[in-house]
């Protein structure tokens, strides 16, 4: 009796030891479980995944035994995919650049890098916003104003000068100064040194408000009613809806 309740207890034991150096390591990474080889995920010396699984101290142990990673795992079996020498696909190249980022696996982030669709964001548009003064945090007030002028209301609009020079910006300042609603509630972009133009940022504008999760277009600024009204130079209203 005593000798089976032994084996009993040494065969638990053994299931809840971590795993040896040899044995397929499975993972659980943030809900989805993978099985790999302990050599894939140590591939890249310097990166995240072989620190993890290269000493003493691994991740902890999810309640099957499994090594727990808290982290989205959605696209992670991409990421084994490249360690076990498959080219990641094309489309999810943005996605799985953040990943890349996070487990610091360099191969990958510098193979995503020269992906057409990453290529032009990080160098292109990238190194054209950095040319803006302020221009993220002109994109959080540009939402911090919308929502404020949300009370009750389906829509909410923000009036936006974007100017690419300092000529074009005195200009625009004299145009601010005649609007009803007040320079203060003016948000500015620019003026800038690079190629492309106000259509260019405006587009750019657009893109990145809509990509915290607003609903938004644009136009060009209008004053006066009717047949009288007439588009004002530099000036765009941005119209955020709600619901």
């Amino acid at each position: 009796m005593s000798s089976t309740g032994s084996r009993g207890t040494s065969a638990k034991s053994s299931m809840s030891r971590p795993q040896s150096p040899s044995s397929v390591i499975s993972l659980n990474v943030g809900g989805r479980v993978y099985c790999t080889a302990l050599g894939t995920l140590k591939k890249y010396p310097l990166s995240r995944l072989a620190l993890m699984f290269g000493g003493q101290s691994r991740p902890m142990l999810d309640a099957e035994g499994r090594y727990f990673i808290d982290r989205d795992g959605t696209h992670f079996g991409h990421v084994l995919d490249f360690l076990r020498g498959q080219e990641p696909p094309a489309q999810l190249a943005e996605e799985l650049y953040q990943e890349a980022l996070y487990y610091e696996i360099e191969p990958l982030a510098k193979l995503l890098e020269d992906s057409p669709r990453l290529f032009g964001e990080l160098v292109g548009r990238r190194q054209f916003l950095a040319r803006v003064p302020n221009y993220q945090e002109n994109i959080e007030v540009m939402a911090r104003v919308a929502r404020a002028e949300a009370v009750a209301s389906r829509h909410s609009a923000v009036t936006v000068c974007v100017v690419r020079s300092e000529e074009d910006a005195a200009r625009c300042h004299e145009a601010v100064n005649g609007l009803d609603t007040g320079k203060g509630s003016v948000v500015s972009f620019g003026p800038w040194k690079a190629s492309p133009g106000i259509a260019d940022l405006l587009h750019c504008i657009k893109r990145d408000v809509q990509g915290k999760g607003y609903v938004v277009d644009y136009r060009p600024h209008e004053v006066g009613k009717g047949f009288l009204a007439r588009s004002c130079d530099f000036l765009y209203t941005f119209t955020f809806t709600w619901w």
